[in-house]
């Protein structure tokens, strides 16, 4: 996947949404107000960061040469995916719902109430 593949893949996703509070040049997706993926515009990163189950990310990067710890993220709950790598498109994008449901899953009941993110059909985290 490509930068923009992953943009219109993590907007795709109900109530996400996108902002740049580190500058104009980093995109941040967010649920709820809250990150879930991270890439810079610039093309100075050639990656993008997710936040994943920290189990589930030393199983992927061990598996993957194109994921490893979270550049410039706590490493234990994030990892970066390499846009043209060895992760499949498939896998990249149940990664990104990976992320958006661990983060989703993260926000206070009130703001899940608000989302309709306390509906039984959503799917939870570990449910990839």
């Amino acid at each position: 996947m490509n930068i923009e593949e992953v943009r219109e893949y993590c907007l795709s996703l109900p109530f996400a949404t996108e902002r740049c509070p580190f500058g104009p040049d980093t995109l941040a997706m967010e649920i709820g107000g809250r990150i879930f993926c991270l890439m810079t515009l610039d093309g100075q990163w050639d990656f993008y960061n997710l936040k994943v189950n920290p189990e589930y990310g030393v199983e992927l990067c061990d598996r993957h040469s194109g994921i490893r710890p979270g550049y410039h993220m706590n490493k234990r709950h994030w990892i970066s995916v390499d846009f043209h790598g060895d992760v499949p498109d498939r896998l990249q994008e149940e990664l990104i719902r990976h992320s958006y449901r661990q983060t989703a899953s993260k926000l206070p009941k009130k703001i899940q109430a608000q989302l309709g993110l306390l509906d039984k059909s959503i799917p939870r985290p570990g449910e990839v």
